[in-house]
């Protein structure tokens, strides 16, 4: 392999750790952003609501995009976005404006929507065909890396571990007060204002090499002067992608719920504090990539739909085990779901372009567009939080998984799945 490739080959790996880092920094936001800007569980969670609906807004409009300017011009496009909401941050948290802040995190993960897209092709064709199954694994295991990493620098960096209650806002003076929230908003500045520049010099450096372009091939259908619409409403038609497509929005959804509220649950049911729980987070996020590798080994000897409900029932049980129990024991059940939800993506995402054959591409561009569910969910739960605690905020997630196993259950006949991880 020449150099050129080899440099090609590390920068669109980088987009993996990109996008990952910027996505699981979304768990330490929401309870800082809730602290410095007074806000619910409810309006804490508009952070997932501004990410998700980038990625759900921008799916498709990404992939016409990059077959007009091509790949490299998407994933640039998608890099200077990501720098520019980066950048955003620092007006936005010095004025502390909630709406603001929103616009910046829209804006930075519309950039991610277009790094997404691009790099997963894209990493197959960088090299020979033949390891294109193992680049795509090897990226794939930084976006795991990321996630675990994110917690912890966002942890040390932006938690200052310190939290006032109600009765302590309200007896400080408004100068006094003003100045701590104001200290508070401003932590996000320098992480951020890092992570923009970092992906400036990945766009520059990406910009100065030469990368080869995917060629789409296009079907017979493609070729038709049909309207992208009517193409997408006949695919809805089709059973299979369309529970799919309402699996992966109740997943998604599931899986932000259950990582955003981490470290608010932490701190209301076992007392923890704030630093402590992102560290938590961050080893249950290495159980995320652990059950990655693990259940992709499992799934060569065991049938991967049965794996997918069994997943499924463990973590309901697990669910409810945190709400029923106090103390630290809850919170360490709740580590536990993201080792068993780290293969329903990809699973869920295979079953569900199953048998679309010219059709895939556009299917898989719908089947993306479910994790718009990461922007409803959460709320949901911020909803329930605000409206009773945050111990029972955590049952909605139960339903979630009530209807993945649902899926589940209606494609035990398959038999064989080739699963590869995709978010």
């Amino acid at each position: 392999m020449s150099k050129s490739n080899q440099r090609a080959i590390a920068l669109v790996t980088s987009l993996f750790f990109i996008w990952g880092f910027a996505l699981n920094m979304n768990p330490i936001l929401i309870p800082h952003l809730k602290k410095a800007c007074q806000l619910t569980d409810l309006q804490s969670s508009y952070v997932d609501s501004a990410s998700y609906f980038a990625y759900f807004l921008l799916a498709i409009p990404a992939g016409q995009f990059m077959r007009r300017f091509g790949y490299k011009g998407g994933i640039l496009l998608g890099l200077v976005l990501v720098a520019s909401g980066a950048f955003l941050l620092y007006p936005a948290s010095t004025v502390r404006n909630y709406a603001f802040i929103l616009l910046a995190l829209f804006v930075l993960f519309s950039g991610s929507a277009f790094l997404e897209t691009a790099a997963n092709p894209y990493i197959t064709v960088l090299g020979d065909s033949n390891g294109a199954t193992q680049r795509i694994n090897f990226a794939q295991s930084f976006n795991g890396l990321a996630a675990f990493l994110s917690p912890l620098v966002g942890g040390a960096f932006i938690l200052s571990g310190k939290n006032l209650t109600p009765a302590q806002e309200h007896a400080m003076p408004p100068d006094q007060l003003n100045a701590y929230l104001n200290k508070e908003a401003s932590a996000v500045q320098l992480p951020y204002a890092i992570i923009a520049l970092v992906v400036l010099a990945v766009a520059f450096l990406l910009y100065k090499t030469h990368i080869p372009e995917i060629e789409d091939e296009q079907s017979g259908e493609d070729k038709e002067n049909r309207s992208l619409l009517r193409r997408i409403f006949q695919l809805l038609k089709k059973k299979q992608l369309r529970t799919g497509e309402f699996a992966e929005f109740f997943y998604v959804g599931a899986q932000a719920g259950v990582l955003s509220f981490f470290i608010r649950f932490s701190e209301r049911i076992a007392g923890m504090e704030e630093k402590t729980a992102a560290y938590l987070l961050s080893l249950s996020l290495l159980g995320f990539m652990a059950g990655r590798f693990i259940g992709t080994a499992v799934m060569r000897i065991f049938n991967p739909v049965r794996l997918l409900a069994t997943y499924c029932m463990v973590n309901i049980g697990l669910l409810i085990l945190s709400v029923s129990l106090h103390g630290s024991l809850s919170v360490y059940a709740l580590m536990f779901v993201t080792f068993f939800m780290s293969i329903m993506f990809p699973t869920i995402f295979s079953l569900g372009i199953r048998g679309l054959g010219s059709q895939t591409k556009l299917g898989s561009s719908l089947l993306i567009m479910g994790i718009v569910g990461g922007a409803i969910i959460p709320p949901v739960m911020g909803k329930v939080s605000d409206l009773s605690s945050i111990r029972y905020a955590y049952l909605v997630p139960v339903v979630c998984f009530v209807y993945i196993l649902y899926f589940a259950y209606m494609n035990l006949k398959v038999k064989k799945l080739d699963v590869a991880a995709t978010h």
